[in-house]
């Protein structure tokens, strides 16, 4: 016969007990865990809605002829476009705007080419500078000042036919 718990009302078996406290644990996790596994550049089309919840701003949607531009409009003032091409993937970022956005959220999985591209550049260059991080997978630039932010990131190998790095704005 398995152990009880008293409780004032009635008795709980320990096992049912230490069930139901590790299934609240199973759910506060998942509930914590941060959208931005599921998001970034070269995502699918759906990490764009995921941004959208995480900058908590309004979303505008223009199609253009070889891609789609997602605007998301955050409050605080930056505009962030996320390119999709026709395969629904995020083929590059832009931003611009008073504020840098959250740069893990944007990349996703190549948040790490950005954190070791900079390491490289600032251990060449001292001081400030707009950041140019040009590889054969991945490209980031960002440059200004306060209040005057601006930058773009893509994927070179993913741009959709006919569409060169100068579209992206």
């Amino acid at each position: 016969m398995p152990r009880s718990i008293e409780c004032p009302a009635f008795a709980f078996p320990i096992r049912r007990l230490q069930a139901m406290q590790i299934s609240r644990w199973l759910a506060l996790l998942v509930f914590f865990t941060p959208l931005s596994a599921f998001a970034g550049l070269g995502g699918d089309s759906n990490s764009v809605v995921t941004d959208q919840i995480h900058f908590q701003a309004s979303l505008k949607t223009t199609q253009m002829t070889a891609f789609t531009v997602h605007e998301i409009h955050p409050q605080k003032g930056t505009v962030i476009r996320e390119y999709v091409s026709p395969t629904g993937t995020v083929f590059a970022v832009t931003w611009h705007g008073s504020w840098i956005p959250d740069m893990q959220q944007l990349l996703g999985s190549h948040f790490q080419q950005l954190v070791s591209g900079a390491q490289a550049q600032n251990s060449v260059h001292t001081g400030r500078h707009p950041l140019n991080i040009v590889q054969p997978d991945f490209v980031f630039q960002q440059g200004g000042h306060m209040r005057a932010f601006s930058g773009r990131a893509y994927l070179p190998q993913m741009l959709p036919t006919g569409v060169h790095a100068e579209a992206i704005q």
